[in-house]
């Protein structure tokens, strides 16, 4: 059988000897059923041999900033996927604890024949995909189906702006867009209990604000629906926090619940004007797995040490400014600030789990400003943006913080106060707009 997934997504971890069970797919980033190129792979493998499949995910109790949004929103989309496989005759298992200690144990009791897991550059993604191959007689395999060019494929080193970035994921493309093969009914099936969903919910999820969007595939294909019927045409538009031109799909590109590929190929062959579908690819193509690019070959991409010398050096040379406001954890954190639009923004993130881009620029820009130091700017956005967006703890939180304080992927500016020659973003374009206007008065009430 010819393999399902271009061998070029592939990367070997570890080399074995097959087990006499299941062929396993750890599910992690990518928690999706369709075009999930990593379990496309496991189910391949699975039918050459012979075997069971088995889809298993660890939920590990705490996970950095993560709240009782991120936990709702995550195992909404997991119950979902557990249907689609049980339809597919493919096993649904889930562990509880800390992956680098549960996996080891649970999967060396299944005596797998292979082990296939997602890409992620994270650190701590990074350690538990150490712990568990090391761990692991058998071959262990990691498949890149979250990037449309495999981040390993599209460069070899950490890429200094998009300027450099993008002819090389261009001249790949044709070869990776396009439509991931469907999965099959597996023969081979597994017995497994069902998941008492319930009880996991109620052990695992942290406190923390609620959940105020749908999870799952079938919400993120609606909502990818609604997008391309409404907002594409605007797209133009996007940087107007009024304009609704956005996706809104990050959350869902976030926790893997759609394939960014499918989103491109939907995108890309939807009769809408040129202008907005080459606007939108570029973000969700380029600027994103820009993103991965800066994660997988930067090992400090959530600090000042992770930002361009440049930007260095004229942070550091405007260290001792004078600072008009200064405020600490607890203010940020209560959106107790001079700045009733900085305030807006951060009731926004907190209640919703959702921050426009642009704004999201402003508000990141704004801590830096307002901060002793650049160092405990990046901190606090890092730590806001991932306790309270959706779609925080990934890699394009952080190059977004990185750019927006540290100059990341991007060049010297005009020299100001703070800021040295990183970009500076002010606020009265903003306050001009009469929906802004009613967006601050809103967050009051």
């Amino acid at each position: 059988m010819k393999p399902t997934v271009d061998p070029r997504r592939l990367t070997v971890l570890k080399t074995g000897a097959p087990g006499g069970g299941p062929v396993i797919y750890w599910m992690s980033r990518d928690q999706r059923v369709s075009d999930n190129g990593a379990l496309l792979h496991a189910q391949n493998e699975a039918l050459k041999k012979g075997r069971p499949l088995a889809v298993v995910f660890c939920l590990a109790p705490h996970f950095g900033e993560a709240s009782r949004r991120h936990y709702d929103f995550m195992l909404g989309g997991l119950r979902e996927v557990e249907e689609k496989l049980r339809r597919l005759g493919i096993a649904f298992l889930l562990f509880t604890g800390d992956p680098a200690v549960t996996l080891p144990r649970e999967l060396t009791k299944l005596d797998p024949a292979l082990v296939v897991c997602d890409f992620d550059p994270l650190r701590e993604k990074i350690r538990w995909c150490a712990a568990v191959s090391a761990a692991m007689q058998c071959p262990v395999v990691e498949v890149d189906t979250h990037n449309i060019v495999p981040a390993r494929i599209a460069s070899g080193k950490k890429e200094y702006a998009a300027a450099t970035f993008r002819p090389k994921v261009n001249r790949l493309l044709a070869e990776f867009l396009l439509p991931f093969p469907k999965l099959v009914r597996h023969p081979h099936p597994l017995a497994a209990p069902p998941v008492d969903w319930d009880t996991v919910t109620h052990k695992a999820t942290p406190a923390g604000p609620a959940l105020t969007i749908a999870p799952g595939e079938k919400a993120a294909w609606k909502q990818l629906e609604r997008f391309l019927r409404g907002g594409l045409a605007r797209y133009g538009d996007r940087n107007d926090p009024t304009a609704d031109a956005t996706s809104r799909l990050s959350p869902y590109l976030h926790f893997g619940q759609i394939s960014a590929q499918a989103v491109a190929l939907m995108v890309r062959d939807y009769p809408a004007p040129t202008a907005p579908v080459e606007a939108f690819l570029e973000q969700l193509i380029v600027r994103r797995e820009l993103s991965d690019n800066l994660c997988l070959y930067e090992p400090h991409y959530d600090s000042l040490d992770g930002i361009p010398g440049w930007a260095q050096k004229t942070l550091n040379d405007h260290r001792a400014d004078r600072r008009l406001y200064h405020y600490n954890s607890d203010a940020w954190e209560a959106a107790a600030t001079h700045d009733d639009l900085w305030n807006a923004a951060q009731r926004e993130l907190i209640a919703t789990g959702a921050l426009h881009g642009y704004l999201r620029m402003y508000w990141a820009k704004k801590i830096l400003e307002w901060s002793a130091s650049p160092e405990e700017a990046i901190a606090t956005a890092v730590r806001l943006n991932d306790r309270y967006a959706l779609d925080g703890r990934d890699p394009n939180g952080y190059a977004g913080i990185l750019w927006s304080i540290g100059g990341l992927h991007d060049r010297p500016w005009f020299t100001r106060p703070v800021f040295g020659a990183v970009r500076f973003m002010g606020g009265a374009a903003f306050r001009r707009k009469l929906g802004m206007r009613e967006f601050i008065k809103k967050s009051t009430s």
